[in-house]
This record gives structure tokens, sequence and C-alpha cells, in this order.
């Protein structure tokens, strides 16, 4: 018997998840370069060799893009701090490890988007979903400042203004970091981090 000519259901699925993704890659690299306002759904369609319709039917409108996009940044930023849950080591060593990763996203396209996107771009039901997810995020690095208060290796006297000074320390080179800069995110998120948690650790 002869293949068929035609996709699979599944091989069509995977076709249309990497269009898709394609698509958020080029939106997301455009609102981090010239700003939300400054960029159309046809800058994102010609990015690619394509046509405007091609977006809405795999991404929907420009609001839509842009909450994927803070989206997929959010839900890798949940990803590092969860992941440092299990390793083995103080509670400082996971909180480090957690750090890290947290700045190198944040120096990636979608975490830069996170950072660089004010809710006030979004409209109100996609402003208040955005809103949780950060809380979420906050509450699981918190968690992390906490456990590592809690076991003595670190000395934390406030542990919600801890997490908001690292948080917002990690969230700026977001702003100011080049991919063909003098450094890599790797080593600056480690020199970041290394400096961040000196003031943490018990004298």
């Amino acid at each position: 018997m002869n293949p068929s000519p035609f996709p699979s259901r599944e091989t069509r699925a995977t076709q249309r998840e990497e269009k898709r993704l394609a698509l958020l890659q080029a939106a997301v690299r455009l609102f981090n370069e010239r700003g939300f306002h400054a960029t159309s759904l046809e800058d994102v369609a010609a990015s690619l060799g394509v046509t405007k319709p091609v977006v809405y039917h795999y991404l929907g409108t420009k609001d839509q893009v842009l909450f994927e996009c803070v989206r997929i940044g959010l839900e890798q930023l949940k990803q590092a701090v969860e992941s440092s849950a299990d390793l083995p080591g103080s509670g400082l060593d996971r909180l480090e490890f957690a750090l890290r990763r947290y700045a190198e996203i944040n120096m990636e396209d979608f975490g830069a988007c996170v950072v660089r996107t004010g809710d006030t771009l979004l409209s109100p039901q996609s402003r208040a979903q955005f809103r949780t997810l950060k809380r979420a995020n906050n509450a699981a690095l918190q968690a992390l400042v906490q456990a590592a208060a809690d076991d003595g290796s670190a000395l934390v006297e406030d542990v919600p203004l801890a997490t908001f000074t690292l948080a917002g320390a990690l969230n700026w080179p977001a702003t100011w970091f080049r991919e063909d800069g003098p450094r890599s995110r790797q080593d600056v998120a480690r020199d970041m981090v290394r400096v961040l948690l000196c003031g943490l650790k018990p004298r």
C-alpha cells in the first residue's frame, strides 16, 4: 500500500505549532526592538514573508499576540523557580540556581518582553490574567527566599522586600543586555546573582 501524500493529523498539528511558534518568535523580537505600539501585525507577517491574515489565523489579534508572548515568558520564569525545588543543597543554593536562570530568561526574547511590557498595553481581560500570572511567579520566588531563611542559609529580615529587590534587580538586564556584547547572558546572570546574594549570606 502506497503511503498517503497527505499529512496525518499528527503531522498537521506539529506543522501548525511550528508555524505558530515561528510567528510568536518574530512578534516578540519586533516588540522588543521597536516597542508594541510601533509594531504592526503587518510587520510581523512581513518579517516571515507571509500575509497579515496568516498571523490572525495562527495568533489572533495584536493584543492576543502580546499576551501570548508575555505568557510564555512568565511560564519560563515559573519553570526556572520550580525546577530548583528538588535540587540538593541548602535553600540558598536552590535560590541561587533559580535566580541565575531567572536572570538568563530575562535576557532572552520572551522574558525580556515580560519586563518591557507595561500591563496598560494589554486589554482589561489580558491585563487581569497578566497580573495573576505575575503574582503567582512572585509567590513562587518568595517561597524560595523563605526556605533559605528558614534553613539558616540566608539571613533575611523581610522576605517580601528581599524577593522584590532580587526580582527587580534581575529584571534590568532585559533593558541593556545585548547578544553581541562582550559577555554572555550566563556570565552576566552568574555575576549579578553573586553580587546580590552577598547581602543575604549570614555573617
